[in-house]
């Protein structure tokens, strides 16, 4: 799914920011804790002031990814 997140990063620059979370990494445990993420790939859609809008689990397609997004752009 990398890539195609990666596409859709670029796609959306200057309107959606993208960041990434691994898993095994012991610096990002505690906010992974707050988002309460137990699976991957696990997805969230977090507001300006990180309020988690909305949060997607397993595969989710390109076109899923652009209407959420293109939802929350309007």
């Amino acid at each position: 799914m990398a890539p195609m997140v990666h596409g859709l990063e670029a796609e959306y620059y200057g309107k959606v920011k993208f960041s990434f979370l691994d898993a095994d990494d012991p610096n990002t445990q505690s906010f992974q804790r707050t988002l309460g993420f137990v699976y991957q790939p696990e997805f969230y859609l977090l507001d300006a002031d990180g309020n988690v809008l909305k949060k997607l689990v397993g595969f989710i397609s390109e076109d899923d990814f652009r209407n959420l997004f293109n939802s929350y752009l309007q």
